[in-house]
C-alpha cells in the first residue's frame, strides 16, 4: 500500500494450484476459459485488487464489470468485501458498488448495459466477466482507450464458452499472440475432466442430468457444444486441447495438397495440407474461400502462394459438363494448369464419419485456417420444425462449403487408392486442349 507508513497485508485467499498458475503467468491482456465452480471469480477479484494496489499510478481505479449491473453485485460484491475488507482504511459504498481504498484508490462494480456511461474512467484494471453476453462496444470503444489512459492498464476476460462469439474471438486472438511470443497476451482454458476441482462422483452426477451439449459447455469448456448438433465439436475440441490447433508452418520441401468444393451460385471452398512419409500427422497449413469468381480466381489464388502442388481432390460433379460451352469443370481446369484427382460419389454421412477419423490425425495452422475452423466447428444436423427432431443430413448454410471441401479431403486421403485420376483421358486427347497445352501449362504452373 502506498503511504508514508507502508504495512503488509495479508489478503485471505489461498489460490489453488491451478488459479496461482494463472496468477503467475498473467499479462497485461489476459483470458481465462475456464469450468463451473473453477473459482474464476474468486481468482479475478484478487487479481483486481492486486493491479489496483500495486499500480504505480496514483489514485489508480479498477472496475469488475459483469453483463448487467445486478449481477455484478449479486456476483461480486461480497468477494470484494471479504478480501478487501482486511486492508487497513478501506470503506465500502453499498450504494455505488464501490470499494474506496488507500490512497485515493477505488475499484467499482459495473454493468455492461450502458457502456457510454462508463466513457471518461481511466483504468488502471479490467475485469469483464461473461464476456460472450456483453454489449460488442464495450471493450473496443469504450474499455481500451480507457485502458490507454495509464499507457499501461491490464484487462482480463473471464467466462464460460458459448459457441462463437466474441469471448471466444478475443481468446483466438489471444492464443496467436502468444504463438507469436507476444509478451502482453496469455490465455489459459481448463475444462473439469483436467483440473480435478471437482470429484468425478460430482461431475458424473452434473452429466446424469445435463443435456451432453450443456455439460460440455458448462464442465468440458467446448467453444462448438452450445451448438445442438454440430458433427465435429468434440474432434475440434479436443484436438485444441491437444494443441493440435496452433502454428502449423509451411515445409517448402513437401508438396502441398489442396481439397476442393465448387460452387457455382455459392462459394467456392479451398482447403491445403501436406504429408511427410512416415510423418503421424497430417498438416492443414492454409484455407480459403470465395465467392462470385470464376476458376480463374481460384488458380490465380494459388499460383500466388509458394507452394508446390501434389494431388487436387475434386467432387465427383467436377465432371459434369456445363449447358452452354458443352466442357466439364475437370477440363476446364486441366486448361488451367490443375490436374483434379476425382473423389467417388459417397454418402454425406459416409464422408461425415472419414472426417470424425482424420481430425484426430491433423494438425491446424490457427491463423491460416480460422475462417475454416470456424466453418468446420458450425456444421451441424439440419433441425425439423415440424417434428421437433434433429434429421440425419447437414444443414446448408455458409458453413457448408468448408465442411463438403474437408469431406472430399477426408475421403481422399482415406481411399487413395480408390480417387479416380483422370489425367490419361487428357493424355490421350481424349479432352479438349490437346496434350502439349496442358502439360505445357501443368509444368510451368508448378
Amino acid at each position: 500500500i502506498m503511504n508514508a507508513t507502508p504495512e503488509k497485508v495479508v489478503i485471505p485467499y489461498k489460490p489453488r494450484p491451478l488459479q496461482n498458475k494463472f496468477h503467475k503467468n498473467a499479462r497485461r491482456f489476459s483470458v481465462a476459459v475456464c469450468h463451473r465452480r473453477f473459482g474464476k471469480t474468486v481468482m479475478a477479484i484478487n487479481h483486481l485488487l492486486k493491479e489496483v494496489l500495486s499500480s504505480k499510478r496514483p489514485r489508480a481505479m479498477g472496475a469488475y464489470i459483469a453483463p448487467t449491473y445486478s449481477a455484478a453485485k449479486r456476483i461480486a460484491w461480497q468477494m470484494l468485501r471479504e478480501y478487501a475488507g482486511i486492508i487497513p482504511g478501506v470503506k465500502f459504498n453499498e450504494a455505488e458498488l464501490r470499494c474506496d481504498l488507500p490512497d485515493g484508490r477505488r475499484i467499482f462494480l459495473l454493468g455492461s448495459e450502458a457502456p457510454d456511461s462508463i466513457r471518461g474512467l481511466g483504468l488502471a484494471a479490467v475485469v469483464l466477466d461473461e464476456y460472450a453476453d456483453m454489449n460488442a462496444r464495450l471493450y473496443p470503444e469504450v474499455i481500451r482507450p480507457a485502458l490507454s489512459d495509464y499507457g499501461d492498464g491490464t484487462c482480463l476476460w473471464i467466462g464460460t464458452p458459448r459457441g462463437e462469439n466474441q469471448f471466444k474471438e478475443i481468446y483466438d486472438h489471444a492464443i496467436k499472440r502468444m504463438e507469436k511470443a507476444d509478451g502482453e497476451w496469455y490465455a489459459m482454458r481448463f475444462p473439469a475432466s483436467e483440473t480435478k476441482v471437482l470429484a468425478q462422483e460430482e461431475l458424473d452426477a452434473a452429466k446424469a442430468t445435463m443435456d451432453e451439449s450443456q455439460y460440455l459447455q458448462e464442465f468440458e469448456v467446448s467453444w462448438s457444444a452450445a451448438l445442438i448438433g454440430a458433427y465435429y465439436a468434440s474432434q475440434l475440441d479436443s484436438a485444441d486441447l491437444a494443441g493440435r490447433i496452433g502454428s502449423c508452418p509451411w515445409e517448402p520441401n513437401l508438396e502441398v495438397f489442396t481439397s476442393w468444393d465448387l460452387g457455382i451460385a455459392d462459394s467456392t471452398a479451398v482447403w491445403f495440407g501436406q504429408k511427410m512419409q512416415g510423418e503421424a500427422f497430417i498438416r492443414i497449413i492454409d484455407y480459403y474461400e470465395s465467392s462470385g469468381e470464376g476458376l480463374h480466381h481460384y488458380i490465380a489464388e494459388l499460383k500466388n502462394r509458394p507452394y508446390i502442388y501434389g494431388k487436387h481432390y475434386f467432387p465427383h460433379d467436377v465432371m459434369v459438363r456445363e449447358l452452354g460451352s458443352g466442357n466439364s469443370r475437370y477440363e476446364m481446369l486441366m486448361a488451367l494448369g490443375i490436374r483434379p484427382t476425382v473423389i467417388p460419389k459417397l454418402t454425406v454421412q459416409d464422408g461425415i464419419e472419414a472426417v470424425r477419423a482424420l481430425i484426430p490425425k491433423c494438425h491446424f495452422d490457427r491463423s491460416n485456417c480460422s475462417q475454416g475452423l470456424k466453418f468446420l466447428r458450425s456444421y451441424h444436423r439440419q433441425f425439423n420444425h415440424r417434428t421437433g427432431d434433429w434429421r440425419d443430413r447437414p444443414h446448408h448454410g455458409p458453413e457448408s462449403h468448408s465442411a463438403d471441401s474437408f469431406r472430399y479431403l477426408a475421403l481422399g486421403m482415406r481411399d487413395a487408392d480408390d480417387s479416380m485420376d483422370f489425367s490419361s483421358m487428357a493424355r490421350t486427347g481424349k479432352m479438349s486442349g490437346g496434350e502439349k497445352t496442358i502439360v505445357s501449362e501443368w509444368n510451368e504452373f508448378n
